[in-house]
């Protein structure tokens, strides 16, 4: 595999947990966007939030994508809000790597996020109805930038990854 892989999606979709164990399958580096913006500040996404608002993080999260984009063939875990700016679907889209959207029902979102409070537009009174607004907004931008869509309801982290990299090793680009 010579290409990146992208994986986008919302909050709680799987994109760091398949991402590593899809980046060992494909024998890749992994990297987390949010990860690494978190090492370049030296500051978490919530105190990044808090003091630079959702925009001064968004134009962080541009610059860690845009070299991502640029980097050796790896497996990148996006954060879940990184197509909210068309600069960030058309980096996604004109890179030479491969997008795919792990996508996952509202119910399985709410699931799997609500012990983690390290997801500051989930510090609501209502996380769900909050996961719904935002599964709404972002789905057709999820999908518009996708090469691959894979639902992850009803499998292990382990199953999607090498879903994933048995359609992408049989160069499939279309709904997994």
């Amino acid at each position: 595999m010579h290409h990146s892989i992208f994986l986008v999606g919302p909050m709680g979709a799987g994109k760091s947990t398949i991402g590593k164990l899809l980046a060992a399958e494909l024998q890749l580096p992994f990297a987390d966007s949010d990860k690494v913006l978190e090492e370049r500040t030296g500051a978490d996404i919530p105190w990044i939030f808090d003091v630079e608002g959702e925009a001064g993080f968004r134009r962080r999260e541009s610059d860690v994508l845009e070299d991502l984009c640029r980097s050796p063939a790896q497996v990148v875990a996006t954060g879940g809000g990184i197509v909210l700016l068309e600069e960030n679907r058309r980096l996604l889209k004109e890179s030479s790597g491969l997008v795919v959207y792990l996508q996952a029902s509202v119910e399985q979102l709410v699931e799997r996020t609500a012990k983690n409070t390290n997801r500051p537009l989930l510090n609501v009174a209502d996380p769900r109805a909050r996961i719904v607004e935002i599964l709404n907004a972002r789905d057709p931008l999820y999908r518009e930038v996708a090469d691959l869509v894979c639902d992850t309801d009803h499998c292990t982290p382990r199953q999607a990854a090498l879903l994933v990299a048995e359609r992408l090793s049989a160069g499939e680009s279309a709904h997994l």
